[in-house]
């Protein structure tokens, strides 16, 4: 549904995604941007110039672009660094309402925009989709950003802006769901889970309930929650997430800088990912009953976020690499029926090949691989435990 902006309050204009009515002049403007073209020359490489002309020429709506462009694109780059990008669940989705997709985040730009490519191709709509500020490093992509229909979460507002910039997003997200009929995409938590041991932060919860009124479950319950499990047979940042915990080991002073984040994107990109697969969990519902007997509201969120994190935990897709890791990391067989010596050749020869990447003074080796094999074993642990197969 587009959204017009005299219906658009103006406390959302510093968050929220382009409007139909801006599209036209965005594009113009990206396209004098000299930052711009070779990106777009890049990512159009298959199309010749006259057709790239004739398709900007087409492009009247966030839609146009998302459909034109951004699936495009994404598909280029499924067939290019990917085996597989598959789905389940779709047919549980209750296709009377919107809903708000929670999932794990493994990757920075790859996790929204396949999940855009499902639902496309699903059930012709596109989610919107919620990008931190600290992200967009250059104009031009804060404009394609918001070309793409996301909307802006700051990361690092004053204390005295915290509690305002919350309650204005969660008044957006609600809004997108309640009164736009547009899906939403957040990540579980604020950055991507190093170790791969995916928990949701209750303040994402606290945030999202913040617009709906004081009962919790009521609030949360109106925005159609559906825990989602993205599954990567590779993360191709896998070497860059180990590498940034050695450095944060070496000086627990280290941050990451923009440039830090740009070469994450670029990789993930890039990457050699294998199948990828994305699975939709149960609504959640009977919230009442999940945060009976709590102590509070702080309580409640942690449960909540305790029921998304079993669903998405039960929900992972687990590839021979999470079995190999696990035996490598603990040092038995536990699971050795669950590959072969070929998949598990291929394993070992895949994480040497990703240790070989990391360039830095100070290489622990014995470090980086066990922070490398938990990424690939935690998925397993905490599937086994959220199906009480292990404690």
């Amino acid at each position: 549904m587009s959204t017009d902006k005299q219906t658009l309050p103006a406390e959302f204009d510093d968050i929220r995604p382009h409007l139909d009515h801006e599209v036209r002049e965005v594009l113009a403007g990206l396209r004098q941007d000299p930052e711009f073209i070779p990106f777009l020359n890049q990512i159009l490489a298959d199309v010749p110039q006259d057709r790239q002309e004739e398709v900007m020429s087409n492009i009247h709506s966030i839609r146009d672009f998302k459909a034109m462009v951004v699936y495009h694109v994404m598909n280029k780059l499924a067939a290019k660094t990917t085996f597989s990008v598959t789905s389940s669940g779709k047919s549980g989705l209750d296709q009377s309402h919107k809903h708000t997709f929670i999932s794990n985040h493994r990757d920075i730009i790859l996790d929204s925009a396949f999940l855009n490519v499902i639902c496309y191709e699903a059930f012709e709509g596109l989610p919107r989709i919620a990008i931190g500020d600290n992200l967009l490093i250059r104009p031009w992509i804060r404009s394609v950003v918001r070309l793409c229909d996301a909307f802006i979460v700051k990361r690092s507002p004053s204390v005295r802006e915290m509690l305002k910039e919350s309650l204005t997003l969660s008044k957006y997200i609600r809004r997108s769901i309640t009164n736009d009929e547009e899906s939403v995409w957040i990540a579980q938590r604020e950055g991507r889970a190093k170790d791969s041991d995916d928990r949701t932060q209750p303040a994402l919860l606290k945030m999202l309930a913040m617009s709906g009124g004081t009962d919790v479950p009521s609030a949360l319950e109106e925005l159609h929650i559906v825990p989602l499990a993205i599954s990567y047979e590779y993360d191709p940042c896998d070497y860059l997430k180990a590498k940034e915990m050695l450095q944060k080991r070496l000086d627990p002073d280290y941050k990451k800088t923009q440039m830090d984040d740009f070469v994450n994107m670029q990789q993930g990109l890039a990457g050699e990912k294998g199948r990828v697969h994305y699975c939709f969990g149960k609504e959640l519902k009977g919230l009442a009953d999940i945060v009976e007997g709590c102590d509070g509201k702080q309580e409640q969120f942690v449960r909540i976020a305790e029921a998304i994190d079993r669903e998405i935990h039960r929900n992972y897709r687990l590839y021979p690499g999470n079995y190999v890791a696990y035996d490598l990391l603990y040092g038995g067989k536990k699971f050795r029926e669950m590959y072969s010596d070929k998949e598990r050749a291929k394993f070992e020869s895949y994480l040497q090949g990703q240790l070989d990447k990391i360039d830095m003074e100070h290489k622990d080796i014995d470090f980086l691989t066990q922070r490398i094999l938990e990424m690939y074993a935690n998925p397993l642990i905490n599937q086994l435990k959220a199906k009480g197969e292990l404690r």
